[in-house]
C-alpha cells in the first residue's frame, strides 16, 4: 500500500522516472545517476547497467561497477518503460528551453541544464514528496529495498531477485532480506497444504510489511 501511494504521489514530478526505476528494478543511486540513453533499449524493453556515477567536489566520474554481477541488463516493466519514454520527451523540451546553457552528456537523469544529478538535492525533493503524502522518510536506497521486498513476498525466487539487484551472491540477498523469510516459510506451508489437501477450507493469513523502511 505504501509503494502504491508513493507511485501515485510522484506522478508528474520531474523525477518520476528516476523514482519509478528505483522501485521497479532496484537500481542503486549511483547506477541510476550513471544511466545514459544508450543504455536504454526501448524496442527490447531493457535497461543496461554499465557504470556507476561518483560525484566529488568540483566534478564527477563514471566508473565501472564493483563486481561483474553488478554489470547487468534488466527487463523493464511496461509502465516503467512508458514513464521513461515520457521522461525522454520531457528532457528534449528542457534541452531546448536551456539553450546554450545545456551541457550534453547523454545522461537519462539530469539537472535542468543536462549535468549529472546531485544526490542531496534529489533526497531533499524525495523527502518533500514523502512528507506531503504522509509516508515514512526514507533514503533513495530504500526504494531498492522496497523493490526486493515486493518481489520476494510475491514468491519471486531469491536467485532472480539477486540477478535483478546485481548482488555478488545469493547469500548477500538472503542476508539482507532475512526479515522476509518467515513470511515466505509460512506461504510455503500454505501452498503445500493446498497441493496435498485441496479440499481443506482455505486458510487466510495476512502478513503486513512496512515496505518503505
Amino acid at each position: 500500500d505504501d509503494a502504491k501511494r508513493f507511485l501515485e504521489a510522484i506522478k508528474g514530478d520531474r523525477h518520476e522516472a528516476l523514482y519509478r526505476v528505483g522501485v521497479s528494478v532496484g537500481l542503486r543511486q549511483g547506477e541510476a545517476f550513471a544511466l545514459r540513453w544508450q543504455d536504454v533499449d526501448f524496442e527490447a524493453g531493457t535497461l543496461s547497467v554499465r557504470h556507476t556515477l561518483h560525484k566529488y567536489k568540483g566534478g564527477w566520474d563514471l566508473q565501472s561497477p564493483k563486481t561483474e554481477r553488478s554489470r547487468r541488463t534488466i527487463n523493464l516493466p511496461p509502465t516503467c518503460l512508458s514513464v521513461l519514454a515520457a521522461h525522454k520527451t520531457r528532457s528534449e523540451f528542457e534541452r531546448v528551453a536551456a539553450g546554450e546553457e545545456w551541457q550534453e552528456h547523454g545522461f537519462v537523469f539530469t539537472s535542468s541544464i543536462g549535468t549529472p544529478l546531485d544526490g542531496p538535492n534529489v533526497i531533499k525533493q524525495l523527502h518533500a514528496i514523502l512528507k506531503k503524502t504522509g509516508l515514512p522518510i526514507i533514503r533513495f536506497h530504500d526504494l531498492r529495498h522496497t523493490c526486493a521486498t515486493l518481489l520476494l513476498v510475491q514468491g519471486v525466487e531469491a536467485r532472480r531477485v539477486m540477478e535483478l539487484l546485481g548482488h555478488s551472491s545469493i547469500t548477500v540477498t538472503l542476508n539482507i532480506y532475512s526479515h522476509v523469510i518467515p513470511a515466505l516459510k509460512k506461504e510455503t506451508a500454505l501452498q503445500m497444504e493446498a497441493i496435498l489437501n485441496p479440499t481443506t477450507d482455505k486458510i487466510t493469513d495476512k502478513v503486513e510489511f512496512s515496505l518503505l523502511n
